[in-house]
C-alpha cells in the first residue's frame, strides 16, 4: 500500500512540474507536505493474541477458529514474533484425527490451517486465566522467554481475538476456570496505564459475546461480538469424516473477508463489522465504538491484522559500491576459504541455491 500510493503522489507531482515549471518551488513543498502526512501514524508497531479456551475433542472448531485468524494475520506481514498463539487442546495429534498434524476449517479440507510452521506459544495446561492476565499486563516472570511475551508499547496496534465457550459475563477456560469481563476490562486499563497499547481491536467468537465488552472503559478500543447478549453463537457446518463441527458461523464469514483482502487492499475497519448480518450468521453480531476516536470508514484492515513496515526518507546521496566484474563474482574462491553449507542449501559445484 505504501509504494503505490508513494508512487503516485510522485508521479502527479512530477507532471504537475512539466506543465507549470514555475510552480515548481510550491509543487515540491506541497509533495513534501502529502508524503509528511502519509507517513504520519499513530502507531508504529502490530501485534495479535489469538486465545482458544476449549479442550476436547467435540470442540474441535474453536481450534480451527483460531488457527484460520492466525494464518490470516501471518499471510498480512505480522510474525511470529508479534503473536501470541494460545491453544489449549492438541486436535492435530488427537487420536481421532484421522490426518495427523492437520486441522481444517473447512468439510472440502481445503485448506490445512495447522500448516508447516505454526508456532503455538501456550499450549495444553498453560493456556489459563491467569497466564492470559499476565500476557497482557506484562507481569511474566523473568526467566520467561521473549516467544511468550506481549512486547508491545504505546506505539503498538493490538488484535486480540478469543473463541470458546461463554455465557453472560464470563468466558470459560478449559471447562474448569472463567476470565469475567470485570477482570478483563482491568487487564486493559492496565495496559492503558502501563501504555502497553495504542489502539486495541477485540474480537470475540462465543456464545453471549457482546458481554465481555461491556464492562471496558478504556479508551481506543474498538470491540465486535458474534452474538448480543442472550444469544448464542452457532457453528457453520461439520465434517462427516470427522463427526465436529469445524468452524464457527461468524470467524467463517469474518475469514471468507479476509481472504479476498490483500496487502494493497483498501478494505476498512467499518467494511469488516459488517461481515456477517443476521441473514447468515443467525446471531446478531455486535460491535462497540465509542471508546474508539478514530473515523472507521478511513480506519484501514491492515491498522489491526497487518503489519507496519518502516520507511526512512533522506535527502542525503547515498553512495552504492559497484558491484564486482562478472570474472571476479563468478570465479573460484581463494585457497585459503572454508564453505561452509547450511541447513536447506544444496552445493552445486562452485554455487549454492536455496531448496
Amino acid at each position: 500500500m505504501v509504494t503505490w500510493k508513494l508512487g503516485l503522489y510522485l508521479t502527479i507531482t512530477l507532471i504537475s512540474l512539466m506543465v507549470h515549471p514555475s510552480q515548481s518551488q510550491h509543487a515540491s513543498e506541497s509533495v513534501d507536505a502529502k508524503i509528511s502526512e502519509f507517513f504520519r501514524s499513530g502507531h508504529t508497531n502490530n501485534w495479535a493474541v489469538l486465545v482458544c479456551t476449549s479442550r476436547f475433542w467435540f470442540n474441535y472448531r474453536h481450534v480451527a477458529n483460531v488457527l484460520s485468524i492466525y494464518r490470516s494475520v501471518k499471510r498480512f506481514g505480522i510474525p511470529d514474533s508479534q503473536i501470541i498463539l494460545m491453544i489449549a487442546d492438541d486436535m492435530p495429534c488427537n487420536l481421532r484425527n484421522p490426518k495427523p498434524a492437520t486441522v481444517f476449517n473447512n468439510a472440502h479440507h481445503h485448506i490445512n490451517v495447522y500448516g508447516d510452521n505454526v508456532e503455538v506459544d501456550y499450549r495444553g495446561y498453560e493456556v489459563t486465566v491467569e497466564n492470559f492476565i499476565r500476557i497482557l499486563t506484562g507481569r511474566l516472570p523473568d526467566n520467561t522467554p521473549r516467544s511468550k511475551r506481549l512486547l508491545t508499547d504505546e506505539y503498538s496496534n493490538i488484535l486480540i481475538y478469543m473463541t470458546g465457550h461463554g455465557g453472560d459475563g464470563f468466558l470459560k477456560f478449559q471447562d474448569s476456570e472463567e476470565v469475567t469481563n470485570v477482570e478483563l476490562a482491568d487487564a486493559f486499563e492496565q495496559m492503558w496505564q502501563k501504555r502497553r497499547y495504542h489502539e486495541i481491536f477485540f474480537m470475540i467468537d462465543t456464545c453471549q459475546a457482546e458481554s465481555m465488552f461491556k464492562r471496558f472503559y478504556s479508551p481506543n478500543i474498538l470491540a465486535v461480538a458474534s452474538s448480543k447478549i442472550g444469544e448464542d453463537s452457532l457453528s457453520h457446518h461439520g465434517d462427516p469424516t470427522i463427526g465436529v463441527y469445524v468452524i464457527d458461523r461468524y470467524t467463517y464469514y469474518a475469514l471468507m473477508f479476509l481472504e479476498e483482502v490483500t496487502t494493497n487492499n483498501t478494505k476498512t475497519m467499518a467494511q469488516f463489522l459488517r461481515v456477517c448480518p443476521k441473514s447468515v450468521c443467525i446471531s446478531t453480531a455486535v460491535s462497540r465504538k465509542d471508546l474508539f476516536t478514530r473515523n472507521l470508514d478511513q480506519v484501514p484492515l491492515t491498522d489491526f491484522f497487518g503489519s507496519v513496515r518502516n520507511v526512512e526518507l533522506t535527502r542525503h546521496k547515498v553512495t552504492l559500491r559497484p558491484l564486482p566484474p562478472p570474472s571476479q563474482a563468478l570465479g573460484k574462491p581463494p585457497k585459503d576459504t572454508v564453505l561452509t553449507l547450511k541447513q536447506g542449501w544444496h552445493k552445486i559445484d562452485q554455487f549454492s541455491f536455496l531448496s
